[in-house]
């Protein structure tokens, strides 16, 4: 430190000890002077108690808080299906037009036809067979745009970028392809369809999986996924793929013993229409992943000032076991140092049509009576002539 006093130059060194505060005038009284010069203000208390940042809090909770949690949610989530259950019921009706099985009947006659028109299915892989093709080319679905001032260093790295990501989402990321043709024929049907991308430790690199509709569950006040205070995502897992979780830390290593658990509609639907006949397999396993904002005893959200809680609910993803009722892990949703804890969104939200609430229309919902209407026509056009 250098101090002038009449034009001569008088050095000072000053060598506290480095576990030694040094009170300076105008900084608060609970700041931490470093070596350096530099200072903590209102420093963070010890978090030593709660965990690493990325450590399953799961593990330092105490089981009957865990228990009480889990109730919590569990009943939260089964609300939350029962107020959908008038749109779930539309959409599997709907899914018999398109026709995929032939339905036989006796009225008005024996042998009169069951044919069903194919408006809905033709319509369906037409949206299908076009979209694909514009959002997966063969050269990659990758643009870049240059904002700002364009130079030949940015027009270098926008084609590094584009040429990575292309070739991650093309060879890198082996399910991106079908997952995608996938949800392309579920979304104008159902009117919305999902897609959560993260990051797979196990398979150390970036996944994006197609989730249909009834599988996310949200309350029905809900108008979009970003203010959305809870959302529900049905996990169906082998066991051999749940062990290998718990081994690998992600989540507790807790007894969790297969149980039959209720299949939605769709589900049954979707058996139907395949000629499927559900089995009890004792390796399926179903887990239900919150993605909520909870204000859980110990990890509260404090006043940097005082310490005091503020009663603020932080954003978290807890997974639990929906057959024995068992939280498997509780992980923090947001950036570690992000000051305003800005929850982490997994999940991206597809519309065919923008719908009157959450959920979009699809073709069920637009083309559905005229469907119904061409193929009763055609029906009794076909009795007739029989």
């Amino acid at each position: 430190m250098a101090i002038e006093k009449e034009n001569e130059l008088i050095d000072l060194e000053i060598q506290p000890n480095s576990e030694q505060e040094i009170a300076v005038p105008g900084v608060e009284d609970n700041a931490i002077m470093l070596d350096d010069g530099s200072a903590i203000v209102n420093p963070l208390e010890d978090t030593s108690e709660q965990g690493a940042f990325n450590a399953n809090l799961a593990e330092l909770i105490p089981d009957d808080e865990l228990e009480s949690l889990a109730s919590g949610l569990v009943g939260d989530y089964e609300y939350d299906k029962d107020a959908r259950n008038e749109w779930l019921k539309t959409y599997t009706d709907g899914l018999d037009l398109l026709g995929f099985k032939y339905e036989d009947r006796s009225k008005p006659f024996a042998g009169a036809t069951g044919v069903t028109h194919p408006l809905l299915a033709e319509t369906v892989t037409q949206f299908q067979a076009q979209a694909y093709k514009e959002l997966l080319p063969p050269e990659g679905p990758v643009r870049t745009q240059i904002v700002g001032e364009i130079t030949p260093q940015t027009e270098e790295q926008a084609q590094r970028v584009k040429e990575f990501m292309n070739y991650q989402i093309t060879y890198d990321m082996e399910e991106y392809d079908h997952e995608l043709d996938q949800m392309l024929f579920h979304l104008p049907l159902a009117g919305s369809s999902f897609k959560k991308v993260y990051y797979d430790d196990v398979k150390m690199r970036a996944v994006s999986k197609f989730v249909p509709a009834e599988d996310i569950v949200i309350p029905y006040t809900a108008t979009d996924l970003e203010t959305c205070e809870r959302i529900t995502h049905v996990v169906k897992m082998m066991g051999n793929e749940l062990r290998k979780k718990q081994i690998g830390g992600m989540y507790r290593d807790v007894d969790i013993s297969p149980s039959s658990v209720d299949s939605n509609d769709a589900e049954d639907k979707y058996n139907e229409l395949d000629g499927l006949t559900e089995t009890q397999n004792a390796e399926d396993i179903v887990l239900l992943e919150f993605h909520c904002d909870l204000d859980i005893p110990g990890f509260e959200d404090k006043n940097v000032t005082t310490g005091e809680p503020t009663g603020i609910k932080l954003p978290y993803v807890i997974t639990v076991d929906e057959g024995t009722g068992k939280v498997l892990s509780i992980y923090r949703n947001y950036r570690e140092g992000d000051a305003v804890r800005k929850k982490i969104q997994y999940f991206v939200h597809y519309k065919f049509l923008p719908g009157l609430g959450f959920y979009g229309f699809g073709l069920i919902h637009m083309l559905g009576g005229l469907s119904r209407t061409a193929t009763s026509a055609l029906r009794q056009l076909i009795d007739a002539g029989t």
